[in-house]
């Protein structure tokens, strides 16, 4: 590779656009929920794959509980308790999956339907 085309290559990444919060917001749950539907779809085989994505999944929305539990987040409050209330059902249901008593169904339906949101308000 030449001089030039690294140069060239460096540069058009840089001229990327920038993603917004709410893009990168979209991408991350898209891709948790990518993996937990791929773990529920090889069955018992892919119960260590489903745990992995389960935790990521958790993890993601312990992040978002925090965020709309600070005073300073922006969001309406009454969206911010829909949130709050979502990331403990997360936890709760997770446990059941976990312990095979439930179906990661749940999960990715309340997953799909924040990134339904998060597209229709244009945050992608």
């Amino acid at each position: 590779m030449t001089v030039h085309s690294l140069a060239q290559r460096a540069y058009s990444e840089a001229a990327a656009p920038t993603r917004t919060p709410r893009g990168t917001e979209y991408d991350v749950m898209a891709r948790v929920t990518h993996r937990l539907i791929a773990g529920a779809r090889k069955g018992r085989k892919g119960f260590a794959e489903l745990s992995r994505a389960i935790h990521d999944n958790r993890q993601l929305w312990t992040i978002l509980a925090a965020d709309v539990a600070d005073t300073a987040n922006p969001l309406p409050q009454d969206l911010r308790a829909r949130i709050f209330y979502l990331a403990e059902f997360t936890q709760v249901h997770s446990r059941k999956v976990l312990r095979r008593e439930a179906t990661v169904a749940p999960l990715i339906e309340v997953n799909t339907a924040v990134m339904r949101g998060l597209r229709k308000d244009g945050g992608a």
